[in-house]
């Protein structure tokens, strides 16, 4: 992005896929004004028929519109509609139209260059202000620096800059200190121990950590810790850690034991009946899965928290359509739920002679009763209760779609999103603006609210291979 000297006076020129994109783009430039041309409102008309996600969204868009231009005269439409945003900030909404709009040389008639002709006149009418245009297009923004056209991409989606990064979820105080020191010796509080419910608390006074947040994993190692707790109340001069229970031994999950910190974290998150909404992030061979069905199957079948386990994901191919799909929805959804079968297959499989019971009529019988699979696109409209959902690849999710889906929770309700920011196949996300990203931003502090990155991984050599050579 080209670096621009900004005066104090500014002009947002907006494009039609960032309101696209966001709906609410008019009320996120605080005191500067927005200027919307004729030639976007051209292309909201146009997409604004059919049943598509993107005509609701340019249809949103032109209620919007039309209820702000209903309210004012046509002096005060010239003079800038006032806008205020959630923050008592105050600018206007103005329209670009020229009625005598001359084409730039040498380019040929099209929307994008048009808004750049646009934008350029309004440059040379307004000297006293920096006249900036925003668009998602990439190749219009090179463009438009090759032009000495003033633009930014739109960055008020994503849910952190791109020099943060996702947290992790744990703070592991190995060998952080001085000279080795641990846990405790990095940290200059009081510790005051308590026991209520079967379950022991650490009471913290002193100067607390500024990263720590509700709902994050304190340990005093990866591997072989000998203090693991959970944050449950922090702030500035206290907390309160409440101890995790150890299911790397004879208190398995279904049969599922945690290899380190962060995946005993993990059973903790998604056993806790005080967790809502767990996200697991890590790469492929961390966990994330098995250890979901596996705590997903001791809740639902065993413990009886939970009536049914319903599985989703985003059916967003890697390479190439394969085309239209055959049968239920079920039956549909099948091929893009290889990661639940093979999953399946090691939680039901025998150690002493290798075989499955997974492929055993009775067995298939029995889960099938109680686990769902569903498409997420008929999801809307839905209330979910007594009910364990697992949200897959929910990193090929928008903010709005994940948003769709997490809100169908009802009484009684957990739901897991699991996904791996770094593989992300769905066109215009990136690893800061993804839903999962936005979901663990979000729910950082909500008491209810959990979230891990596992780190293990148990693959073989040639996974690993492929990884650091291909």
């Amino acid at each position: 992005m080209v670096l621009i000297d900004k005066k104090a006076t500014r002009l947002y020129v907006l494009d039609t896929n960032v309101l696209i994109h966001d709906p609410a783009a008019l009320y996120q430039f605080e005191e500067h004004d927005v200027v919307i041309p004729m030639t976007v409102l051209e292309e909201l008309d146009k997409h604004k028929n059919g049943i598509r996600e993107i005509a609701r969204t340019a249809r949103q868009i032109s209620r919007t519109l039309s209820e702000l231009t209903a309210k004012v005269s046509f002096d005060e439409i010239r003079r800038g509609i006032p806008l205020t945003d959630a923050y008592g900030h105050s600018g206007r909404l103005r329209f670009l139209c020229y009625s005598d709009l001359k084409p730039l040389d040498h380019l040929e008639e099209s929307p994008d260059n048009r808004l750049l002709a646009e934008t350029c006149r309004l440059r040379d009418e307004r000297p006293d202000a920096s006249v900036i245009l925003v668009t998602k297009d990439i190749n219009l923004r090179v463009k438009a620096s090759a032009l000495n056209v003033p633009v930014e991409d739109y960055l008020n989606d994503r849910a952190f800059s791109d020099s943060d990064a996702m947290i992790e979820g744990a703070k592991v105080y190995a060998q952080a200190g001085r000279d080795g020191a641990g846990l405790w010796e990095s940290l200059n509080v009081e510790v005051a121990v308590e026991r209520i419910d079967h379950h022991i608390y650490y009471r913290l006074s002193g100067a607390i950590p500024a990263d720590w947040h509700v709902g994050m994993l304190v340990s005093d190692s990866d591997n072989g810790a000998d203090f693991e707790a959970i944050v449950r109340e922090v702030a500035p001069s206290s907390a309160c850690l409440q101890l995790l229970t150890n299911y790397r031994h004879h208190d398995g999950v279904w049969g599922v034991h945690a290899h380190d910190s962060r995946q005993n974290f993990t059973l903790n998150l998604l056993m806790d009946p005080q967790i809502d909404l767990v996200s697991i992030a890590g790469n492929a061979g961390t966990g994330k899965t098995y250890m979901t069905l596996a705590a997903a199957f001791q809740q639902t079948l065993d413990s009886k928290l939970f009536e049914r386990i319903v599985f989703t994901r985003a059916p967003i191919p890697m390479g190439e359509d394969i085309g239209f799909l055959p049968g239920t929805e079920e039956e549909k959804m099948g091929p893009w739920m290889g990661a639940f079968h093979d999953n399946m297959d090691n939680l039901l499989r025998d150690e002493k002679d290798g075989t499955s019971s997974w492929s055993e009529g009775a067995t298939r019988q029995l889960i099938g009763s109680r686990v769902q699979i569903r498409s997420p696109t008929f999801m809307r409209g839905r209330t979910l209760n007594d009910t364990f959902l697992i949200i897959d690849e929910a990193q090929n999710f928008t903010p709005k779609q994940l948003k769709a889906l997490v809100s169908r929770a009802g009484r009684n309700t957990k739901i897991v999103c699991l996904g791996n920011v770094g593989q992300i196949d769905t066109a215009y996300l990136t690893a800061n603006t993804c839903g999962m990203a936005a979901l663990v931003e979000r729910f950082r502090d909500w008491p209810h609210a959990g979230h891990v990155t596992l780190k293990s991984v148990e693959r073989s050599r040639l996974a690993l291979a492929a990884e650091e050579l291909l």
